[in-house]
């Protein structure tokens, strides 16, 4: 049993301020006491005066070495629920060590802020000190924005690898890695990776591209790296390819969109002896060949999936591989095996005839009313024949056959692998990759990096960096609520909000203790796989 004990020095008149814990001394069969100094009593206020060892655990933002509650300093009252559950994760799947191991010094600084990025959605970096005062935190302390920005700055890109490597080795080794990028608009003139690009997020401002990969299982972001504005999808691949042989993640298997289909990357893939599935365009040679031999009885129930509620054909196929060797310079030409999947599905096909012919509706309008949009002339000389005359005005006939070559290819789709036969399990792994498209959504929204608003390059990468280890947070918390049926009852928002109003109680000189938490919130940290607080 642990209790506070209060004794004099009869020479000095200073009283000291004692954690005393009773044990039994099996040796001696007697009951006897440990005491630790926590400070004295300061004769002015009555209140306490740490001592070494206590500020030491404050400096450590309440993370101290030793097991059990210490005494608290000052009677505070602060919200717990939602960091607890944080820190449980955090031990749960490696991030706290980790981030121990890489940043021995602003790991705790990391921690902080990233669940300040998590928990005030969208709210800048000066709001910080308003909510570390009401917040138990790993830091424990307030971090004005001047050191926010230090901390930022003091990320080493060293440290960062060092850190997806640890995290990399952490994760499956048979799990899929979907890649995938995105578009982040600057106001920044001063940024040297700001370019003018094919911006995702239609903003007419200059750019920077994240380039981000997820697990496809476990749901967790494991690497990203910032790009050059103006780098196509289709170029990034090679680097990120030997990005993930600095990982050291094993046996590699990569889930990507059709913007990065090129000769040039499947040829890599196969070199380095990745496994693949990746979605292809319909307009591809090989592709179109298929889908033109499948059209005739492709929607009949023998290929009828009910599982995915869709029709699949696969074809194995040869792929003509080209290698040049590192040392002649000479070209190696062979063939590899490749799987190609083709899908339809009739009520994709319905959706989009149906928006084809919206599109077309307006095309006519434009043409009759004179009216016409200049990002709309393609559609005009591809559909429709137009004449002019100063009598009859204005006059247009549809061209059929355009029309109908456009329409003939709606509901299909297609996806090649190198490794999966089956097509259900192709399918499944791909779209899986979606969850790359929410944890992108993520970090823009939730994190507050949907335009950048930093002035160096190393407090963007730091930033980007503190606000990727708020994400690997947001991702578990996203994949349990999704395993647990919880989108249900519950948004991502009123999840976190329901669990911060847990409070802590702390008295001056008595361990602190857990306010009421009750059996909704009891459930969720069961659901989460954390136990509560109290």
């Amino acid at each position: 049993m642990t209790s506070i004990v209060h004794l004099k020095n009869k020479k000095t008149g200073a009283v000291y301020v004692y954690e005393s814990e009773g044990y039994w001394d099996k040796e001696k069969q007697q009951a006897r006491n440990r005491r630790i100094c926590i400070g004295k009593i300061d004769p002015e206020t009555g209140g306490i005066i740490p001592s070494k060892r206590m500020l030491e655990m404050e400096e450590g933002g309440g993370y101290p070495a030793s097991r059990g509650r210490k005494p608290s300093l000052e009677c505070k009252r602060l919200f717990c629920g939602a960091t607890h559950l944080f820190d449980r994760i955090g031990e749960r799947i490696g991030v706290t060590e980790d981030l121990r191991h890489c940043f021995p010094e602003t790991w705790r600084q990391i921690l902080s802020v990233a669940y300040y990025l998590i928990l005030e959605d969208r709210n800048p970096m000066s709001r910080f000190p308003k909510w570390a005062s009401t917040h138990v935190h790993p830091y424990g302390k307030d971090l004005p924005s001047q050191r926010s920005s230090e901390l930022f700055g003091s990320i080493s890109e060293d440290a960062k690898q060092r850190f997806f490597q640890l995290q990399a080795m952490r994760r499956m080794e048979n799990e899929y890695l979907a890649y995938d990028t995105t578009s982040i608009s600057s106001f920044s003139k001063s940024l040297k990776q700001v370019r003018w690009g094919l911006n995702k997020e239609h903003d007419h401002l200059p750019q920077i591209n994240l380039a981000m990969i997820c697990g496809e299982s476990s749901r967790l972001p494991v690497y990203f790296r910032k790009l050059p504005g103006n780098i196509a999808d289709v170029t990034t691949v090679f680097k990120i390819l030997a990005d993930i042989d600095f990982l050291k993640t094993g046996k590699v298997k990569l889930v990507m969109d059709r913007g990065f289909y090129s000769r040039g990357n499947i040829d890599e893939m196969y070199r380095k002896h990745y496994k693949f599935v990746m979605s292809v365009r319909k307009s591809l040679k090989f592709v179109a060949e298929r889908i033109d031999e499948v059209r005739r009885d492709m929607a009949s129930r023998k290929h009828y999936v009910s599982r995915l509620g869709l029709y699949s054909r696969t074809f194995r196929i040869g792929w003509d591989y080209t290698e040049t060797k590192a040392r002649s310079g000479e070209p190696v030409n062979g063939t590899r095996r490749m799987y190609l999947h083709l899908y339809y599905n009739d009520q994709r096909a319905t959706d989009d005839k149906i928006a084809f012919n919206r599109y077309l509706d307006t095309l006519e309008a434009e043409l009759a009313s004179g009216e016409r949009d200049p990002e709309h002339e393609k559609g005009y000389a591809r559909y429709y024949g137009v004449t002019e005359t100063p009598v009859r005005g204005v006059s247009f006939i549809p061209k059929e056959e355009a029309i109908a070559e456009t329409e003939k290819d709606y509901g299909y789709f297609a996806l090649i692998s190198n490794g999966v036969k089956d097509p259900v399990e192709a399918l499944e792994i791909y779209r899986a990759k979606d969850l790359i498209e929410k944890t992108f959504g993520n970090i823009k929204e939730r994190l507050n990096l949907r335009r950048t608003s930093v002035s160096s390059e190393e407090n963007l990468e730091g930033k980007i960096f503190v606000q990727f280890v708020a994400l690997i947070f947001l991702s578990y918390i996203q994949k349990a609520m999704s395993e647990h049926d919880l989108f249900k009852q519950h948004t991502l928002q009123e999840l976190l909000d329901e669990l911060d109003i847990v409070e802590r109680f702390d008295q001056t000189g008595k361990r602190h203790h857990i306010g009421e938490i009750t059996k909704k919130q009891m459930h969720l940290y069961e659901c989460m796989g954390v136990k509560s607080p109290a």
